[in-house]
């Protein structure tokens, strides 16, 4: 019997290529020679070798439709694309459009997909709304919409029947990775935040609510998260799933924030709450002279800030974690270390010349 394509050559169409999530999982199938890429986000980027870019807008229908109405080798469609609105109820539309225009334009032509994976992320049990049930189970109840991650999973719940393809759904925690230009970056915010406390000569305040800076709380290292999505889109047990990824450890910022003041050379203050969009409003000068002393990457403030971000995760006076548990069931076993985390991706940020 001939090989088919799912056999041998695989083709990934990787939605939102270049955030934190979209980017690190093209960096880990490129170390896989079976696997052909495609990157697709709005700004498009540099082909390399088996990596290809294309710039589409999804949420543009007909733009969709023309960029990607044509790669017919698409195996996996994997899914990471983001669209920031104000309030939650605006996330719905924009979110949900983007992923069916997609699969709308790919599904028809692509004759060899198999699998769809869906990036989603702890908002499915209501964790961005306050106290939740934790550790979270994928078996949890869902929570009274508005909430996109449901309503995608839902999409692609109801187009899956009768079809060749499988889906599969991973969450992980707050998710730590390089990128920039990304709103949803928390070691960017922290490294951020930290060179210039240095550079001010402060020491690094955490600037969270009172009670955050005790709450129990995990991560998601983001090579962990594209191993774990390799993983679940390729295993036949993992079809039609949904999984906590996760880190395998839990912290506190009262024992890791002392830590990762020691890492940038500085001394911690108690706790005061202020808003890093507020505060941190006015750098952008600070930040452009600090590019020049320290020859810095011509990164723009806005492509290093995501202060709003880092106000969100900082406002969780409660606990926040899942139970990974189902995951390791299914066959992912692998871990890694928050600590050892975050100095590696403040060291990978000065190897490149991001942070001094």
């Amino acid at each position: 019997m001939n090989p088919t394509k799912t056999d041998a050559r695989k083709t990934a169409l990787v939605i939102g290529a270049n955030g934190v999530i979209g980017r690190n999982l093209i960096d880990y199938l490129a170390t896989l020679p079976e696997w052909d890429i495609i990157g697709v986000s709005r700004r498009g980027g540099e082909n390399t070798g088996r990596i290809r870019y294309v710039a589409a807008d999804l949420l543009d229908e007909a733009d969709t439709r023309e960029k990607l109405g044509a790669l017919t080798e698409v195996t996996h469609i994997f899914y990471a694309a983001y669209q920031d609105r104000p309030t939650w109820a605006e996330l719905v539309q924009p979110n949900l459009a983007m992923l069916v225009h997609a699969v709308d334009a790919v599904e028809p032509i692509a004759p060899d997909l198999r699998h769809i994976s869906l990036m989603q992320g702890y908002k499915v049990y209501g964790a961005h709304l306050g106290p939740f049930k934790t550790p979270a189970r994928e078996t949890d109840a869902g929570h009274m919409p508005p909430e996109f991650n449901i309503d995608q999973q839902q999409f692609l719940e109801c187009r899956q029947p009768g079809s060749k393809w499988t889906w599969s759904a991973l969450r992980p925690s707050v998710v730590a990775g390089y990128a920039t230009g990304n709103p949803m970056n928390l070691a960017m915010v922290i490294a951020v935040y930290a060179a210039i406390s240095k550079e001010l000569g402060l020491p690094l305040r955490f600037p969270g609510k009172p009670g955050a800076y005790d709450s129990l709380l995990e991560m998601t290292d983001a090579g962990l998260l594209a191993r774990a999505t390799v993983w679940a889109a390729t295993d036949p047990r993992c079809a039609n799933q949904a999984f906590n990824i996760a880190n395998g450890d839990l912290y506190r910022w009262n024992e890791l924030w002392p830590k990762i003041a020691a890492n940038f050379g500085l001394e911690t203050a108690p706790p005061l709450q202020m808003s890093l969009e507020t505060v941190m409003a006015d750098k952008e000068p600070l930040w452009d002279a600090m590019v020049e002393k320290y020859g810095l990457a011509p990164n723009s403030y806005d492509a290093v800030s995501s202060w709003r971000f880092g106000d969100f995760v900082f406002s969780w006076d409660y606990d926040f974690f899942a139970d990974g548990t189902k995951a390791r069931r299914f066959g992912f076993h692998e871990f890694i270390d928050t600590e050892a985390m975050f100095m590696g991706i403040f060291d990978d940020l000065r190897l490149r010349k991001v942070i001094p």
